[in-house]
């Protein structure tokens, strides 16, 4: 694979490129990869596998239209397993889906920076969902996740970080990444794989 020779010039992060090279997926449905994100938040993969199987149970089990999201009242969605602000979230994207459009062609359009712009402007979107969905979704190749707590502890491990000054620690993350571009997902998704914690992402 393209990135792994890229990759292996950093001589800390080779032992990690051990493996099968990954390959990144895209996923032509970008409001419900949104949804699937916020609903597993804070839940395991186990329960978030749950929660999602009823959600797609509630339209028969084919992909709803973020009309007939919409028109599903939150205490159906509550009924489910989503808390209150989940139920209103998922209403969010969906609404902002239906109004302002989140179409894969729109976004592919846009550099990393302007999807993230966009999709924040969604109540209950945050940028680390955000750049889940730039990575697992759009496929985009150079997304770097600072704010990962997975991320952080790997490369805090491999790479014997101080972590007393938070300052000072993001600088370092941001200088050793760099080096990484453009291929940086990628180096995202090993981190993940070598701490065994992918996050739960539809």
């Amino acid at each position: 694979m393209h990135y792994i020779q890229h990759l292996s010039k950093d001589k800390k992060f080779q032992p990690l490129l051990q493996g099968e090279p990954i390959e990144l997926k895209k996923r032509k449905v970008v409001y419900m990869s949104l949804i699937g994100s916020i609903m597993s938040q804070q839940l395991s993969t186990k329960v978030a596998q749950v929660i999602h199987k009823r959600f797609m149970d509630l339209y028969g089990g084919k992909v709803p239209t973020p009309e007939q999201i919409i028109n599903t009242p939150v205490e159906t969605l509550r009924s489910i397993g989503l808390s209150n602000a989940k139920a209103g979230y998922v209403h969010n994207v969906a609404r902002f889906s239906a109004e302002q459009g989140m179409e894969k062609k729109k976004l592919d359009k846009m550099s990393n920076e302007e999807v993230i712009a966009y999709l924040t402007q969604i109540k209950g979107v945050g940028k680390w969902t955000t750049e889940m969905i730039l990575m697992f979704t759009l496929g985009r190749e150079d997304v770097f996740a600072i704010d990962d707590w997975g991320v952080q502890s790997a490369m805090i491990k491999i790479y014997k970080l101080k972590t007393d000054d938070k300052k000072k620690l993001r600088e370092r993350l941001l200088k050793i990444s760099s080096k990484w571009s453009p291929y940086r997902t990628y180096a995202c998704m090993h981190l993940w794989a070598w701490k065994d914690n992918p996050p739960a992402v539809e």
